[in-house]
């Protein structure tokens, strides 16, 4: 009983010193002390009950007072809890103070906390970095079109990171700044012999207004002449020309047709009034006779009268049935 009481004791006491080296990190303390930078036992053991890495906070809090950078343990564990980067926050204050940049501490953890990364932010405002533009087409004022490339020297503007506009907008800015360029030119050949006149507008009308960005300058990397815009819209219109012609052409065909067909219908109307009125004749000669007014001489009179002109209109060819040569 003595022995398990024995292990039982070591294994408490083991367990109890790990907990103290965790709450108490005694080695992180002396490491400081040497450092020069004082914190004290309480604030690493409420570090460790505010769940804040004791060894982050120290570590960044030696590297900026070796910097010269003058900060509390407050200010580092402040940042932490609300979501920053402190180790990338300490980098970008170090590497702003070496290149004579003002950053200040709330400037910098403003910056992280806005989901930029300052450390490159500042690195970008140290050496200027270039974006390449995708190709930009425009059309010239003869017709031909262009193809621009242009490359974008920008440096970080750190006053303006926070609630600035980013790459984006700057190409989106250069794009449309080199696509009025070219179309106020009266030629292609006057943008191809002098591209810089493309750079020297754009970069004239304040693009990086508003941006987290200031334009060094803009260089067009290289321009391609594309197709002829012009010949192509008026080679299209052309096409619909010819096709609205061709469509009212066809409307005037379909209406002359149209009233051929009811000429056609009109001459068939007549002819079937002619033949009805023809009909009416022998009932008109039979009410003579039944009437007393046409004998039958009369009758035979008008007989023979009209077989005298049937056989005159066989004679000189207008009759339907006549002989078209009389001498025969």
């Amino acid at each position: 009983m003595e022995g398990l009481a024995f292990i039982f004791i070591v294994f408490i006491s083991i367990i109890g010193f790990f907990l103290f080296m965790y709450f108490v990190p005694v080695g992180l303390w002396i490491t400081a002390i040497f450092a020069g930078v004082k914190v004290t036992i309480g604030e690493l053991i409420g570090m460790r009950i505010r769940k804040v890495p004791p060894s982050i906070i120290v570590n960044s809090l030696i590297t900026s007072t070796k910097a010269g950078i003058p900060l509390t343990t407050n200010d580092l564990e402040t940042h932490y809890l609300a979501g920053g980067n402190v180790p990338n926050v300490i980098r970008a204050l170090i590497s702003a103070d070496k290149a004579n940049i003002s950053l200040s501490f709330k400037q910098a953890t403003a910056i992280d906390l806005a989901g930029r990364d300052v450390f490159e932010a500042v690195q970008i405002s140290v050496n200027p970095k270039v974006i390449n533009t995708p190709k930009v087409a425009a059309v010239a004022a003869d017709g031909i079109q262009l193809i621009a490339i242009a490359r974008v020297t920008v440096r970080a503007s750190l006053s303006q990171l926070v609630g600035g506009a980013g790459e984006e907008t700057i190409l989106a800015r250069v794009g449309e700044g080199i696509v009025t360029s070219i179309g106020s030119a009266a030629s292609h050949k006057e943008v191809l012999s002098n591209p810089d006149k493309i750079s020297k507008l754009v970069l004239s009308r304040g693009l990086d207004a508003g941006t987290a960005f200031e334009i060094l300058s803009i260089d067009i990397a290289d321009v391609d002449v594309g197709a002829n815009i012009g010949a192509k819209l008026q080679t299209d219109q052309a096409a619909a020309d010819l096709r609205v012609a061709e469509a009212k052409a066809e409307e005037r065909r379909a209406m002359a047709v149209a009233v051929e067909q009811e000429m056609k219908a009109k001459a068939q109307e007549a002819r079937a009034k002619v033949i009805e009125a023809e009909a009416e004749i022998p009932k008109s000669i039979a009410a003579a006779f039944l009437n007393g007014n046409l004998g039958i001489m009369d009758y035979y009179k008008m007989q023979n009268v009209q077989a005298d002109t049937e056989m005159r209109q066989s004679i000189s060819g207008s009759g339907k049935g006549g002989n078209q040569n009389p001498t025969k």
